[in-house]
């Protein structure tokens, strides 16, 4: 537990930093999934259209810290590829 008022304050700020990633997490992966249920469904015109919608906020995540940079550029070129083939 928390002695120091500054381990109180690290506490506290990492309460809310931990809310505001979990929120900006939840909504990367809501953009992901679209593209993954337009690509199942084998509609290629939603699929390019929630890729393009998920790439924005996929890279966001990693200006904000939430995603290492390599691993969002993995999954927007697998999902490109993935989006690509449906023909």
């Amino acid at each position: 537990m928390a002695n120091t008022p500054q381990s109180k304050k690290r506490a506290r700020q990492n309460e809310r930093r931990f809310a505001v990633n979990k929120a900006r997490r939840s909504r990367i992966r809501t953009f992901l999934r679209r593209v993954e249920e337009a690509i199942t469904s084998g509609d290629k015109e939603a699929a390019q259209t929630a890729l393009r919608a998920a790439q924005p906020e996929l890279m966001r995540g990693v200006t904000k810290g939430v995603y290492h940079k390599n691993t969002a550029a993995r999954k927007m070129s697998r999902l490109s590829a993935r989006v690509k083939a449906l023909g």
